[in-house]
């Protein structure tokens, strides 16, 4: 149930009423967690949706944008986005057991990736500065530093929705992750 204000996509307005209207339009639904951002901070949402826009057309792929998320939201025990991202997980070509093994923070069947879900998760399980053998890791596996930036974005983007979803509780609209 959720524990923060959120209000029926009908009651929207201003702001909130055109960004629901172009969330349903792309995805053809308003994702709880949308909703709740936009229910309580239409900026806030329209800047979550502009970062998503942002990394669609950077130098990482959707796979491995889903890869991190994967990765983190696993790491943050966030059942909402793990749902969510199972489904865009598979939309981006991965399958049932590869989503399983990119929870777990890993991906045998590629070394690059392998590296940047590794580089991901060492980055939000530590603190203080990244050793430098992370960093360079991530390099020799053929990541540019533009795309190591990318992929802190998407970090960051992913640990935000994250940790609204886990203080909302956020109900989920997405088949609960295997």
């Amino acid at each position: 149930m959720n524990r923060l204000h959120t209000i029926k996509i009908d009651e929207a307005s201003g702001e909130t009423e055109q960004l629901f209207t172009a969330i349903k339009r792309a995805v053809g639904k308003v994702p709880n967690a949308y909703l709740t951002l936009g229910s309580n901070a239409p900026a806030v949402l329209a800047h979550v949706l502009q970062t998503g826009a942002v990394l669609k057309q950077g130098a990482l792929s959707a796979r491995e944008q889903e890869a991190i998320n994967l990765a983190v939201s696993e790491v943050s025990a966030c059942d909402y986005c793990l749902a969510a991202h199972s489904m865009t997980g598979k939309m981006a070509g991965f399958s049932a057991e590869e989503l399983r093994e990119l929870r777990s923070g890993a991906f045998s069947a590629d070394a690059k990736l392998d590296a940047l879900v590794k580089f991901a998760v060492r980055v939000v399980t530590t603190s203080g500065t990244l050793p430098a053998d992370a960093v360079e890791s991530v390099k020799k596996a053929g990541y540019s530093d533009r795309q190591i930036i990318e992929a802190l974005l998407a970090v960051s983007a992913i640990l935000f929705t994250n940790m609204v979803n886990r203080v909302n509780d956020t109900v989920l609209d997405f088949p609960k992750a295997a």
